[in-house]
């Protein structure tokens, strides 16, 4: 009885190695390691997020799952196909759509790039014309869809990479830094497509620097650092994970050593502030706003101002980053 192929990209202790040169090009040659035993797993249906400071590793793991690069040691699969071995049918399955990267041609116009890429993907002639269409509409560039792409903006351009990086309909979408250089309708745009294909079976593998986008896509993340796994969970997970807790800062205008000692019974930070006012910061995993205030108030303090920040991914990336370079010198 032959054993289900596990529908899903597939990277198991997956190494990349690049020959460089110390001491310029007559220097002596070594290898520099940007991926390093790296797992992961992308299934159908799911955005999964890959973050990590720059020089992570990020876009050489993109690049190796798209074919683009050979491993040097581990396996990527995807649908149990092997990148290197099957890399013709993982294309098939595949696309890529990378932010800051000229991926399509500057001398065609945009719709003559749809038709390339279309035919390139075996997209049959009745399917491809009206997807093509579809596709400009979408990104919102029907209006210069036989405009040559070299009269572009970089946002234009980036937008028609996305129609393109969309053409054969694949079953996962790799997305490196998409809506880089976008305007904010057409990123949001993007992402509702993104969450729309997810719903609809797509398997997705997403980096962003901008992690309020991967906090609103993102059900799974991966957290590298130099191509090294730190921690894999949802975001609220990672957050939890590394202590990252929401921020209260009141200010409070009449402060007194009754309000100074209701600020260190609740653990919170003081600082005097050049008007007079004294700040009172917490940070706390639950929604301390509420009695911190009626404390301070019921103390005789008046409160001149309450800022509560959320916990972000971002603080939470940093943490597990700054834990790993503290590890590696230890």
């Amino acid at each position: 009885m032959t054993t289900p192929v596990k529908a899903a990209i597939e990277v198991r202790a997956l190494r990349k190695e690049f020959p460089v040169r110390d001491k310029g090009i007559f220097g002596p040659r070594g290898v520099k390691r940007a991926v390093d035993g790296l797992d992961l797993d992308v299934p159908r249906g799911r955005i999964t997020g890959l973050l990590g400071l720059n020089g992570a590793g990020k876009t050489t793991t993109i690049k190796t799952v798209a074919t683009l690069l050979r491993p040097t040691s581990g396996r990527v699969t995807v649908d149990g196909l092997d990148t290197v071995t099957d890399a013709r049918a993982v294309r098939r399955r595949i696309n890529l759509i990378a932010g800051g990267e000229r991926m399509v041609y500057t001398r065609m116009t945009g719709r003559e790039n749809l038709w390339y890429f279309g035919q390139l993907y075996d997209v049959p002639k009745k399917e491809l014309r009206p997807r093509i269409d579809d596709l400009l509409a979408l990104v919102g560039l029907t209006d210069v869809a036989d405009t040559m792409v070299e009269r572009y903006s970089r946002g234009m351009t980036q937008r028609l990479a996305i129609a393109r990086g969309l053409v054969n309909r694949p079953a996962y979408l790799l997305l490196d830094e998409p809506t880089l250089g976008l305007d904010a309708p057409i990123a949001r745009d993007l992402r509702r497509v993104v969450a729309r294909l997810a719903e609809e079976g797509t398997g997705v593998l997403l980096t962003s620097h901008y992690l309020a986008e991967v906090e609103e896509l993102c059900g799974h993340v991966y957290v590298i650092s130099a191509g090294r796994h730190l921690a894999a969970g949802s975001p609220a997970e990672l957050k939890a994970a590394t202590g990252t807790h929401r921020t209260i800062r009141l200010t409070v205008t009449t402060p007194s050593p009754a309000t100074a000692a209701v600020a260190t019974r609740f653990g919170a930070d003081l600082e005097l502030l050049s008007t007079g006012a004294e700040l009172i910061t917490l940070r706390h995993p639950d929604d301390m706003a509420g009695p911190l205030a009626a404390a301070i108030v019921e103390a005789g303090g008046s409160i001149g101002g309450l800022e509560i920040a959320e916990a972000s991914l971002e603080d939470a990336i940093l943490a597990l980053a700054d834990g790993s370079r503290e590890a590696a010198t230890v």
